[in-house]
């Protein structure tokens, strides 16, 4: 049985998400955060803060040290800063899970001349598939931003049939610039990730399994391709 496991921000509206009936689901509350692990050069250990709420299904992240940077004297490897999440989840066996949004928040003061990129990408551990978004905006910008990645429920990367699937989300903040004299600066300052069960639509065509007899074939390969991204300026610090 395929059902998908919705990152919802935690302050910022979203679009309302389909919900189904399904006699067959995970009980509700089963499906909980085990871990979350995290690494790259914008989040090197000890630069995150991370918090696991309510029934196990929220995780709070805030980054400190998630800071892109361009301008003179600034090294080269300060233009490009990434982060590796890794979230393990605890649910019951005969499913499988997928990412269906994510949010990110952060900061951009970025001059003429200057080009700053955001992107995520979302695989599975052990699974080849995999499904990037990317936003990029011109200077001159001195804003706060909402990142948010949605993709619907026909279009997603599920988890390893008849085994527990580690989500990894590697994103990133870039800077380029066509003026050697201009500065700028970019950062993704939190994360909010919260899981929702949502069945999908027509559902009772996937296979059940028992024990570890996995999926038909038919039903066991699912890949994705997110949208753009829903970007907005929340205005000036």
């Amino acid at each position: 049985m395929k059902w998908l496991f919705a990152f919802l921000p935690l302050a910022a509206a979203a679009p309302a998400l389909p919900t189904f009936e399904a006699d067959n689901g995970p009980p509700p509350g089963t499906v909980k955060i085990k871990s979350v692990g995290y690494g790259g050069t914008g989040c090197p250990q000890g630069t995150v803060s991370s918090t696991i709420l309510g029934h196990r299904d929220t995780v709070t992240l805030i980054f400190d040290e998630y800071v892109a940077s361009i301008g003179p004297g600034i090294a080269v490897t300060e233009q490009r800063k990434n982060c590796q999440l890794n979230i393990a989840l605890d649910y019951p066996g005969g499913f499988q899970y997928s990412i269906l949004s994510a949010d990110y928040r952060g900061y951009a003061s970025i001059q003429k001349g200057v080009q700053g990129t955001l992107k995520s990408t979302y695989y599975f551990s052990g699974q080849t598939d995999q499904t990037s978004t990317a936003y990029t905006f011109e200077g001159p910008i001195t804003q706060d931003y909402l990142k948010h990645d949605e993709a619907d429920s026909t279009s997603v990367v599920w988890s390893p049939c008849g085994q527990a699937g580690v989500l990894n989300i590697n994103s990133q903040v870039r800077l380029t610039s066509s003026n050697p004299a201009a500065t700028g600066l970019l950062t993704t300052d939190s994360t909010d990730l919260k899981f929702t069960q949502v069945v999908v639509p027509g559902s009772s065509k996937w296979s059940s399994y028992n024990g570890e007899s996995v999926y038909d074939d038919e039903y066991c390969s699912s890949s994705a391709i997110l949208p753009s991204p829903i970007f907005r300026f929340l205005g000036q610090r």
